[in-house]
């Protein structure tokens, strides 16, 4: 199921995995090509990831490697997504997809695997339950942003039903995400990306009704205008959206992690040296918390 050594190094490098990663991973992927338990385990993974290819929110669980720890239990998820490369290709295909967009949205696996190293400072797979959304068709990279298709959940599809939307909790929406390393969320860059999406959705999955995209992230706590102009970036990403619900459950470790890279580092050394970085520390320091925000807009492109 895996490519051979140079096509695997080469298949690497489509998905943006670190350089310096490389080596180590096609030497063990010739340990799970030649070990029949972990063949067959790789086997029963993809079986299980590309299961229902494309269903909006479907449930998958893949199995965990039971293995010693070390590099191959880290990175095992890497073996899963490139054997599963050929079926997501195919859907995407299927679905008319240009291959920028593909390859561009495959590329957070390295993005992914960058973040671990950076938390860790060696190889291993951050989130591969993320990934999956990207491996099975739900996910894609348009411009500055991601778009996953999905469904409304109780609390928030409640909520927009009562507002007069002829819309309740399980119905389809967008959610909206904000990967890292891709510099600043302008306004430019975030009016490009949905601009993108609302011609991407309904081309591409013309049954579909996308009415709402919506975003649950600390970026959208109110308690962040306190700390930054009314000219900021993140500022101005906040007020296109509307109230969701409120969370009453803090959620200090989201902006730790997003912000410094590690959600465990202690609160009292956190560098102070960008206004953002002032923002989550001090509150912090405070004795205040963090929240995620759940927010929704209205979204033109179906229909």
């Amino acid at each position: 199921m895996l490519p051979d050594t140079d096509e695997l190094a080469e298949v690497l490098l489509d998905l943006s995995v670190p350089h310096e990663d490389i080596n180590d991973l096609v030497r063990m992927g010739r340990r799970v090509t030649d070990d029949p338990e972990l063949r067959q385990f790789l086997e029963r993974s993809v079986d299980e990831l590309v299961r229902g290819m494309g269903e909006a929110g479907g449930a998958v669980d893949l199995p965990d490697l039971d293995w010693a720890s070390g590099p191959l239990q880290r990175c095992f998820p890497v073996y899963v997504f490139v054997a599963a490369l050929p079926y997501t290709r195919a859907y995407h295909r299927e679905r008319g997809i240009p291959a920028d967009i593909c390859r561009r949205t495959l590329a957070d696996l390295g993005r992914n695997m960058a973040v671990h190293r950076r938390r860790y400072g060696r190889a291993g797979v951050q989130a591969p339950w993320w990934l999956v959304h990207h491996f099975r068709g739900e996910l894609y990279q348009l411009g500055r942003l991601q778009f996953e298709r999905a469904r409304l959940g109780q609390r928030t599809g409640t909520r927009l039903a009562a507002t007069g939307l002829d819309l309740g909790p399980d119905a389809l929406c967008l959610n909206l995400h904000i990967p890292d390393f891709l510099g600043p969320i302008s306004p430019a860059v975030v009016d490009r990306s949905l601009a993108m999406a609302r011609e991407f959705f309904p081309l591409h999955f013309p049954l579909e009704r996308h009415r709402v995209v919506t975003c649950h992230s600390w970026l959208l706590d109110a308690q962040l205008k306190e700390y930054l102009p009314g000219d900021s970036n993140i500022v101005r990403f906040q007020e296109r959206f509307r109230l969701a619900r409120e969370d009453r459950e803090p959620a200090d470790t989201e902006p730790v992690q997003f912000v410094f890279g590690d959600p465990e580092l202690p609160i009292e050394s956190l560098p102070r040296g960008t206004t953002v970085e002032r923002a989550v520390g001090d509150h912090l320091r405070a004795g205040r918390h963090w929240y995620i925000g759940h927010g929704w807009l209205p979204f033109e492109g179906s229909g």
